[in-house]
């Protein structure tokens, strides 16, 4: 059976890194979606071939041989990769099965949903869930029976301890960790750094040794 050609929705500095991912793991890709940059041009060697609102056509032309896997980045909030998410979904595509890179280690009874990527080095330890269109950013670690929810994005080198519960659309900043067993609300910013070591039950930006909100 052919492998599903990659399209990338978004061509920033995300779209570069995830482009390395897909090569490194062998997975092709078909090209770019873009708002801002020109038809033809490339990312990485790879071509823009439309706009969000070519979304479509490019279902109704391709089918189920194409999937996609959205790259815009997310800092602090996941709203665009949301919207994005959605004009996917209301134009019948599908979502790219996880891509998951050679360095990264996914183990034995963790769960990876469709449209996540996790980057080189990160670490999904043992029944661990990650939820769909999330980002495990280089070198982050998901420990031992974590939930991770849907547009989240864990960042570069953070760490989330066991059993914890990381709710929808958080942004967990880099080398922050998460203490274990702990709780962080839905769409819930833990900032660069921070360490959290009790639940956060109401949604806001938390920074600090250890995290307290400042809004």
């Amino acid at each position: 059976m052919k492998e599903k050609q990659l399209i990338l929705v978004g061509g920033g500095g995300h779209c570069k890194a995830v482009i390395d991912v897909a090569m490194a793991a062998e997975r092709p890709i078909m090209g770019i979606i873009d708002e801002s940059l020109a038809i033809d041009d490339s990312v990485v060697g790879v071509s823009v071939i439309g706009r969000d609102n070519d979304i479509k056509e490019i279902v109704a032309k391709h089918g189920d041989s194409v999937e996609f896997l959205i790259t815009v980045g997310h800092i602090k909030s996941s709203a665009i990769r949301v919207r994005i998410a959605n004009a996917i979904t209301l134009a019948g595509g599908a979502f790219a099965t996880p891509l998951i890179a050679p360095s990264a280690h996914i183990a034995i009874g963790a769960q990876v949903g469709r449209g996540t990527v996790v980057m080189h080095n990160a670490v999904v330890n043992t029944h661990a869930t990650i939820g769909d269109n999330s980002i495990i950013n280089t070198g982050a670690i998901v420990e031992h029976d974590c939930t991770v929810g849907d547009f989240v994005h864990i960042s570069t080198g953070a760490i989330v301890n066991g059993m914890s519960t990381i709710g929808n659309d958080c942004f967990i900043g880099s080398h922050a960790t998460i203490a274990h067993v702990t709780k962080v609300a839905p769409t819930t910013v833990v900032g660069a750094g921070a360490v959290v070591v009790k639940d956060i039950d109401e949604a806001g930006t938390y920074c600090g040794v250890s995290a307290k909100r400042i809004k």
